[in-house]
């Protein structure tokens, strides 16, 4: 097995100029109340490695520029499309209007597991809450979809910028999926 260079990853990667015009998953980003600025350059990060159409950062959600967030973004604040708005239900009343789903990543009597989400959920969006009170009750009123990672140990919830990197990637995943399977032909 050959580990590749930083050069090689380099020439794979697309350019802050080609992720400006590149067709992005059908996958945004809603982070109501999070604390910490680290948290969410780290979202910003995992949100430019799956390519998703756009951020949103609601309530008291830092926003850039911010050193903290730059230290962790690596960059991604300007590979990422993204929007500041001080009430949350502005981005619900937003994406509803697009014609986007809102999936809250929350443990609910409703909430089903991540990796029991419906294929045909796209467009999506991803809203994560405030590491300590996750989700406020009207966010939640208006979702789709409440999806939960099963927490098997101690603990009942995960870092929120692992949380959302896990539920990204599940949703890339089934994106992913759909896009592949629509290329198979079937022959006779």
């Amino acid at each position: 097995m050959h580990k590749l260079t930083h050069a090689e990853i380099t020439a794979r990667r697309k350019t802050l100029e080609q992720t400006v015009t590149a067709e992005r998953t059908p996958i945004y980003g809603f982070l109501e109340n999070v604390r910490s600025l680290y948290n969410v350059g780290s979202i910003f990060r995992t949100s430019d490695a799956a390519l998703l159409s756009g951020v949103y950062l609601t309530g008291f959600t830092p926003y850039p520029p911010r050193p903290e967030i730059s230290k962790t973004a690596l960059g991604a604040v300007e590979s990422v499309p993204w929007a500041y708005h001080n009430n949350p239900m502005d981005v619900v009343a937003e994406v509803k209007a697009k014609g986007v789903r809102l999936i809250v990543l929350e443990q609910t009597k409703e909430s089903i597991p991540l990796w029991e989400l419906p294929n045909d959920i796209f467009p999506a969006c991803l809203a994560v809450g405030n590491e300590i009170g996750g989700i406020t009750k009207d966010v939640l009123e208006a979702a789709d979809i409440a999806a939960e990672i099963p927490m098997l140990g101690v603990k009942h919830s995960l870092n929120v910028a692992v949380a959302y990197g896990i539920a990204v990637y599940r949703l890339f995943e089934i994106f992913t999926g759909q896009v592949q399977k629509s290329k198979v032909k079937i022959q006779k």
